[in-house]
């Protein structure tokens, strides 16, 4: 791309994200006076425009501001890890892959982002960023549509180049099936001259206006908004579940909302067939660290049962519905240890059957090792929810998998009645096995193997807009 199409976009205090600014959100499918999310971040002016030199290029900026009060990343589907404490803490907005921090600006000084996107798009304000990515808002000038640019540099660390290739072939994926209603959609891609010169990714994705993990701290939430949340994460999720695919890292921050509480699933960095999210698929060990947010972890996956399924994202639904209801997380560990420790007190000890489904023996010593805990009640733990949604919680909380509802059982469940069509909730052809050909052959596969699948990839999406 050649330089003079570079916009930049920079960081600068003040929009109604960055101050925290929470206005009210309308929904069609409820009342009128239900809570709205957050506002939009307002529109900042591209700093060339302010003088006469630079107004020829088409450059931006947005604030460290902005991108702070989205946390480290901003959601947009890329895979970080949000809502925990300390370092790994609020990962929110529209969310970019996490890793090595970034130098700092002077104070009271913007840092610009180069942004080469051609001239069809305007970059206006980065909105959030990490260690190999930022994601900006933009217009598309032809139409003055708003979206949302992931710059992502994935060619560092072959793990980024995974992601960035997992995602956008299941994002392409979902929107050829038509089931990508409730899943976030990749409009445009810009295309590199050529293999040589691709050195970045820029996804253009629609703009969405906030998360799950800003409202939830903004906000009281009422019943009628967590049953609508709630169904339209489980209606992407039989998508995802129909082709065989499990996110496994489902938390608020990667659940985008617009201002009509229409949400989509973002972040499809770590998803993976059933196939090779198996632990014997490559991902065995003592509380493996790859899968999922810790706070919204399965307990299997940090144990290493016998098989990791698609029960894994129904457990995350249960927290997050959890959260929903209580304004907090219900399993806030500081560590593996004590995210442990918070979920035994209230799934209780695990009984016989369940333990020896665990795989690893360390795992099992360590239970064997922990006082036994009786199961809590659920009502006792949300008095003021509904008996519906405690009976929802109850049934996606369980510890052995097996137990835990389906996704297709989820949608059935009382608790979802008000928006349940089983006409309106599509599926998707299971994938192949060869679709995540290079996880299974992540070991041997080189980094320019890597970066020529993503190149391909690239240059065979067809832009929406």
């Amino acid at each position: 791309m050649p330089a003079s199409t570079a916009g930049t976009a920079t960081t600068a205090a003040g929009s109604a994200i960055a101050q925290g600014g929470v206005t009210s959100m309308s929904m069609s499918r409820m009342a009128a006076s239900l809570p709205r999310a957050a506002a939009q971040p307002q529109q900042q002016q591209p700093v060339a425009s302010s003088s006469k030199a630079a107004a020829s290029q088409p450059s931006t900026t947005a604030s460290k501001a902005t991108a702070q009060s989205h946390g480290q990343g901003a959601s947009q589907g890329s895979g970080t890890r949000g809502n925990e404490p300390g370092k790994e803490e609020q990962q929110q907005g529209q969310q970019v892959p996490r890793g090595a921090k970034q130098a700092e600006p002077k104070k009271d000084e913007p840092r610009r982002v180069r942004f080469s996107v051609g001239s069809k798009y305007a970059v206006q304000d980065v909105i959030g960023e990490g260690a190999y990515g930022v994601v900006a808002s933009a217009i598309h000038r032809p139409t003055g549509q708003k979206v949302a640019i992931k710059k992502i540099a994935p060619f560092d660390h072959s793990m980024f180049c995974l992601r960035t290739l997992r995602e956008l072939k299941l994002l392409r994926y979902f929107a050829e099936q038509h089931v990508s209603e409730d899943i976030i959609s990749i409009v445009d891609i810009v295309k590199p001259t050529s293999l040589d010169a691709f050195k970045e990714v820029y996804l253009i994705q629609e703009l969405m206006e906030t998360d799950l993990y800003r409202v939830i701290r903004t906000q009281n939430l009422s019943d009628d908004h967590v049953q609508y949340f709630i169904y339209q994460t489980c209606r992407a999720l039989k998508a995802l579940h129909s082709a065989d695919v499990i996110h496994r890292d489902l938390k608020p921050s990667n659940l985008l909302l617009n201002a009509n509480c229409d949400l989509k699933v973002c972040d499809f960095g770590l998803a993976r067939s059933v196939a090779t999210a198996e632990p014997n698929g490559g991902e065995t060990g003592f509380m493996t660290e790859y899968v999922a947010t810790r706070w919204y972890r399965a307990p299997e996956i940090m144990l290493t049962f016998k098989q990791y399924t698609k029960a894994i994202d129904i457990w995350s639904v249960g927290c997050i519905c959890a959260e929903m209801l209580s304004g907090r997380p219900l399993f806030p560990g500081r560590d593996y240890h004590h995210q442990l420790s918070l979920i035994l007190a209230v799934t209780g000890t695990p009984t016989l059957d369940e333990f020896y489904n665990i795989n690893s023996r360390r795992s099992r010593d360590y239970l064997r090792a922990l006082p036994f805990q009786k199961k809590k009640n659920f009502q006792d733990l949300f008095p003021n929810a509904s008996p519906l949604a405690v009976d929802f919680l109850a049934k996606t909380l369980t510890f052995d998998p097996i137990k835990r509802l389906t996704v297709e059982q989820c949608l059935e469940h009382p608790y979802l009645a008000n928006y349940h069509d089983p006409d309106d909730e599509p599926v998707a052809p299971p994938l192949e096995p060869s679709f995540f050909h290079f996880d299974l052959q992540k070991e041997a596969i080189s980094s320019q193997q890597l970066k020529e699948l993503l190149y391909n990839e690239v240059m065979q999406f067809k832009p929406l807009v």
